[in-house]
């Protein structure tokens, strides 16, 4: 049984979901998201979004939940927004931006420039003594968390010294080294 899947989704101000043939519409103030859906009945009533199953079905009973959660990531996103922040930690990582170029130097022969898709937002903090700091925002979760992702993969943290790029707030198993 489906915890997630039973609880209703509430819609707030400014916030518009419509729902045509198998495929769900959220527009808020932010942006616009679709998400195509199967196997599972979506309802707007009274201000709230109700997700529901045909069947106790294993596949339906997975659906229900998913489809719950993406639909509250969409309405969270288009009315509140979704952030990721990326931590540098290494003598020399660097991290600047123009525009939608995120341009970061993390120790390589050459500084790896990525071309960001319009929907992100991009900032980069650098003060003296601290770490760079990369800044994502957007309407769309899935966007942010994979942008952040493949940022993350081009230096994952190592266990030993713990440089490389980190999420914010991220705990690293951190391993001893050599003893003496």
């Amino acid at each position: 049984m489906s915890r997630i899947g039973n609880s209703p989704i509430v819609i707030p101000e400014g916030v518009t979901v419509d729902i045509k043939d198998n495929e769900i519409v959220v527009k808020g103030k932010l942006g616009e998201l679709t998400q195509d859906f199967s196997a599972v009945d979506i309802k707007v009533e009274e201000g709230k979004v109700v997700v529901e199953r045909p069947s106790d079905s294993k596949p339906h009973k997975a659906k229900h939940g998913l489809y719950r959660a993406l639909i509250n990531n969409m309405i969270n996103g288009v009315s509140k927004g979704w952030t990721k922040e990326l931590e540098l930690v290494g003598v020399g990582y660097r991290a600047s931006n123009q525009g939608q170029k995120l341009d970061l130097a993390l120790g390589f022969s050459h500084n790896i420039v990525l071309d960001l898709a319009p929907e992100i937002k991009v900032e980069t903090t650098s003060e003296k003594g601290k770490n760079p700091i990369v800044k994502l925002t957007s309407h769309d979760k899935q966007l942010v968390g994979q942008i952040a992702a493949k940022i993350r993969s081009f230096r994952k943290p190592e266990p030993y010294k713990g440089k490389g790029i980190k999420f914010v707030g991220e705990q690293l198993r951190r391993k001893a080294g050599k003893s003496a």
